[in-house]
């Protein structure tokens, strides 16, 4: 009967001791996802940190405004490849477009989304300062047809300094690509700084 007995808390002793094992497990597995998550986050942030003193410092010293949004639309797509690139810059109550595309073409069969951006689209997305996707763009009275659109991932990003809008920058390229969250953060970091680059160039040429 002894036997018995030490032989049932034993095998009681040791099933105890596998139930903590598996719990220890699973709160290591998890340990272990939580900081690999946290690791792949900041590894995510320093690279938009890292794109940010890039850019500004392949930015600076430029007072030339083509020379400004050429040196800034390269460095974009070394960090966002493959899109096109447009500039939309107010002018009064019209504005002015800067292009520059893509090595990569997307088939719009001559339907090019820029053609679609009245002076009426441009105000509304430049007042509401803030990321706009093909939805907003929509809602803000985008008349490109959906055989357009439905080819292209797009996003607008606003150009403002001290909540005055110079513009923004609209990127795109193709569908099966869709631009990411991340890349929308990059462009947020530097958005602020190229609209005052913009400012700064523009009032230089108004002094001369």
């Amino acid at each position: 009967m002894n036997d018995e007995r030490r032989n049932k808390r034993l095998r009681l002793l040791i099933k105890r001791l596998n139930n903590e094992r598996k719990k220890q497990a699973k709160q290591i597995d998890i340990l272990c996802n939580d900081f690999i998550s946290a690791q792949k986050d900041f590894i995510k942030k320093l690279s938009v940190i890292a794109f940010a003193a890039d850019f500004y410092e392949g930015i600076s010293g430029l007072t030339d405004l083509n020379e400004l949004l050429n040196a800034s639309a390269n460095l974009i797509r070394d960090q966002i490849p493959d899109v096109t690139i447009d500039f939309f810059l107010l002018q009064g109550s019209n504005f002015e477009l800067h292009i520059f595309e893509s090595d990569r073409l997307i088939d719009l069969e001559d339907k090019r989304i820029e053609n679609f951006f009245t002076d009426e689209l441009v105000n509304e997305i430049a007042k509401s300062n803030r990321i706009c996707v093909i939805d907003d763009m929509l809602a803000m009275g985008l008349g490109a047809p959906p055989l357009c659109l439905e080819k292209i991932s797009a996003v607008t990003a606003p150009l403002a300094t001290n909540n005055c809008s110079v513009g923004f920058v609209l990127i795109y390229r193709c569908s099966q690509k869709p631009i990411s969250s991340d890349e929308l953060k990059a462009i947020a970091q530097i958005s602020s700084g190229l609209a005052r680059s913009i400012a700064a160039c523009r009032d230089l040429i108004n002094i001369a």
